[in-house]
């Protein structure tokens, strides 16, 4: 594991370390294979499902990567939870190819790629690909389009922005994410240089190839009245306090081994070797100032801190240089980091004895994976209790999308009717019929603001999971039957809410 760094006139890519950073990659990706059927569904999960089932350029809370890729894992396999975790498990894997690549191209060798690939066994890097979330592909694209700018800063090559320019441009279809590292980047360009890149052909053709790439959801964006920056102010709402409060410590729990990405900021800024890319750390600086102002959520920065710990390997290995003792220590902390990652983030405790353990109480994506057909077969017992009219002009009304998503998943075979939700892009899906005069309503409020909504209504108990894990659903959402007191054409604007 010793390196050897070189003045920069000499820093040259060394050869990529396949073996270790490949069996690396592999094993992130071989154990989310291997746990990717346990627990159930989570709610983002059983929302991009039922997403992926209405094909379109962009939805009012995000773009149609990830749900799409859903809808073609269903439509070429089976649909199974397994099916639909299986792109993120290789999207991490990915992910651990594409820190070794940055190791590599800031001069790091085999140990400095390894140290760089083990990122990916974080708590928050598992957490995201386990469940089909849209942070994996975002990890992916900010590790691509960083990779491609270090190599046209460090090495020279201004063809690379193209390479920058095509990754963000594929990138929106994810997530609009990636625009705030971009205007970060540029503002630690302006900031500390090297200044003249931004005057370079290069970089503005690159613009333009991620403009191009990426304009069928940018064209969305402008025709709806630009829905996901309406729905960037309702997280602001709703959790801005909270972001601001927890975005600075939340940094340190992002990544395994802090001191390896703070050695990545520190060595960035102050090698000589390493001067072209100091816009990085001042990036990352810029990021968190602006997140603390728009109350961005404190998840927001992983791409840059990855790339930052994967440039951090190269000191780091470099300061273990013929010290065995440091060595062991670095080998016992990355073993050490990464079982807290894996223990915190992926189903590895048995569903009956998850409540009340450390990783069902502070990890709420753990917890949201409990329950989901449990809760349908409540809704279900309320529904086949109706009288038979009723029945036939009953519908369902859910409050927030996983509710939706977990109906449209499981209801079905049970003869549940049709679902309907106000919640982000399934309003748009549009109101039941006026004739469908009966609700049963799964919504996380208080019987008497129910009434307020829909007329007269009953409520049907509280939603609960055999294996006692408190979760949202749990702790706040109660089945309610009510009879409209007014159409729902009238009543459906006013059921519309973003979060």
């Amino acid at each position: 594991m010793t390196e050897t760094l070189t003045p920069r006139a000499e820093i040259g890519r060394r050869p990529m370390a396949w073996v270790p950073v490949g069996l690396i990659a592999l094993a992130a990706t071989l154990l989310l294979l291997v746990t990717a059927g346990r627990y159930g569904y989570h709610r983002d999960e059983l929302y991009f499902r039922l997403l992926g089932g209405h094909p379109a350029w962009g939805y009012v809370d995000q773009p149609p990567f990830t749900p799409l890729v859903d809808r073609l894992a269903i439509e070429i396999f089976d649909d199974s939870l397994w099916v639909i975790r299986v792109p993120g498990a290789l999207m991490i894997g990915l992910a651990a190819l594409l820190a070794a690549a940055l190791a590599r191209e800031v001069g790091g060798g085999a140990g400095a790629q390894s140290l760089a690939a083990s990122v990916v066994f974080g708590t928050f890097p598992l957490t995201a690909a386990h469940v089909g979330s849209t942070a994996a592909p975002d990890l992916l694209v900010w590790l691509g389009v960083l990779l491609f700018a270090v190599r046209a800063l460090l090495h020279d090559r201004p063809r690379s922005w193209l390479g920058a320019g095509l990754v963000t441009g594929l990138g929106l279809y994810n997530k609009h994410l990636v625009v705030l590292l971009l205007l970060c980047l540029a503002a630690g360009l302006l900031l500390v240089g090297p200044r003249r890149v931004l005057r370079s052909p290069w970089l503005w053709a690159g613009v333009a190839v991620a403009l191009v790439v990426g304009l069928p959801n940018l064209i969305y964006q402008v025709v709806n009245d630009f829905p996901q920056a309406e729905m960037a102010r309702a997280l602001a709402e709703d959790k801005g306090d909270e972001s601001r409060v927890l975005l600075v410590p939340f940094q340190l729990l992002l990544l395994s081994l802090p001191p390896v990405w703070i050695a990545g900021i520190v060595a960035s800024w102050r090698r000589p070797e390493w001067r072209p890319i100091r816009a990085l750390p001042v990036a990352y600086l810029v990021m968190l100032v602006l997140l603390l102002i728009i109350a961005g959520q404190p998840y927001y920065p992983l791409g840059l801190l990855t790339a930052l710990y994967a440039i951090g390997a190269v000191p780091t290995v470099r300061w273990l240089a013929g010290r065995r003792s440091r060595r062991v220590w670095l080998v016992a902390g990355v073993v050490l980091f990464s079982a807290f990652g894996i223990a915190g983030s992926l189903p590895v405790i048995p569903e009956d004895r998850l409540s009340g353990t450390t990783q069902a109480e502070t990890n709420e994506t753990v917890a949201d994976q409990i329950g989901w057909p449990e809760y349908v077969a409540q809704v279900a017992a309320v529904h086949r209790a109706l009288p038979a009219g009723e029945q036939s002009r009953a519908v369902l009304f859910t409050g927030n999308y996983g509710e939706a998503g977990a109906l449209d998943r499981f209801g079905r075979p049970l003869g549940l009717p049709e679902i309907y939700s106000g919640h982000n892009e399934l309003h748009h899906f549009g109101p039941p019929p006026d004739d469908k005069t009966v609700v049963i309503a799964v919504l996380q409020a208080e019987p008497d603001r129910v009434a307020r909504m829909f007329g007269s209504c009953t409520e049907h108990g509280a939603l609960r999971n055999a294996a006692g894990v408190a979760n949202e659903e749990t702790e706040e959402a109660h089945i309610y039957v009510c009879h409209l007191a007014v159409p729902w054409h009238v009543l459906w604007p006013s059921l519309q809410h973003y979060s």
